[in-house]
């Protein structure tokens, strides 16, 4: 008799502690370290390697070397583009950013469940991409204090505003730049939570309508399969656009820091 695929597309982003909990809590917190801590460090490791190997200034750049100089070249030109030639001074924060993020996307789509390993998508998870945004707004307002001072307030005020709209307009501007940071975490967190949640959703019609014998296995299981098939080159996509998002946001607010437009 077949059995039913018992599928839960949730369980995927569960937070799991490696080590067990006893022992692992500092002031009521637990600090045990999990599939979740794994993955980023995994990443962290990966995109160490990654950069560390295009670092070898070769007189003739190989694949390798060129793929990073690209990467690098990519991202400085975004600043200039949009911050102007004070950006270079961001093109290793909002480099290392953009990588971490992509690289954490990427690491998350690899087929390692085949073989018993199942990868950790950590940006699926809003406290992940909480952080990362909060990094981001904290130094868009400390570069914001520190070059213009009280002026930066000037932000909330565009240029043009009609007098009697200033009891508005800066409360609407101080709102919109307020929610930036949640804006900017729940864009990440909801692409890379939709796609997989799909893709673990039609896992399960493939694995119930093979079950189910070849009838179903080639009414509702082939085209699944196909379709996620589809969907896993979109997610490889998704993950790109998304990095970039991310950075592109980043530069676009730290323009407003530096030259408060």
């Amino acid at each position: 008799m077949a059995t039913e695929a018992k599928v839960n597309p949730m369980y995927q982003f569960t937070i799991e502690p490696l080590a067990g909990t006893n022992g692992w809590e500092i002031a009521g917190y637990n600090i045990a370290f999990t599939n979740s801590a794994l993955w980023m460090l995994i990443t962290t490791v990966v995109l160490t390697l990654f950069v560390a190997g295009g670092l070898r200034r070769q007189l003739v750049p190989g694949r390798w070397q060129m793929m990073v100089e690209t990467f690098t070249g990519f991202i400085d030109g975004m600043l200039e583009a949009n911050v102007g030639k004070a950006g270079r001074a961001y093109v290793p924060y909002v480099f290392s950013l953009f990588m971490f993020i992509l690289f954490a996307n990427l690491l998350g789509l690899l087929p390692l469940g085949l073989v018993g390993v199942h990868p950790f998508t950590f940006t699926s998870h809003f406290t992940v991409t909480g952080v990362l945004a909060v990094l981001s707004f904290s130094i868009v307002l400390i570069v914001g204090f520190r070059r213009h001072g009280l002026h930066f307030f000037s932000l909330f005020v565009p240029q043009g505003t009609p007098i009697w709209l200033i009891w508005l307009i800066p409360v609407i501007e101080l709102i919109s730049f307020m929610i930036r940071p949640f804006s900017l975490a729940l864009r990440l967190f909801v692409a890379m939570m939709a796609g997989h949640v799909l893709l673990e959703v039609l896992s399960s019609f493939v694995i119930d309508s093979g079950n189910s014998g070849l009838l179903w296995g080639g009414i509702v299981g082939l085209p699944s399969f196909l379709l996620m098939i589809g969907i896993g080159a979109l997610e490889l996509l998704v993950s790109g656009i998304q990095a970039y998002v991310f950075a592109l946001l980043t530069s676009l607010y730290i323009n407003d820091a530096e030259n408060l437009h």
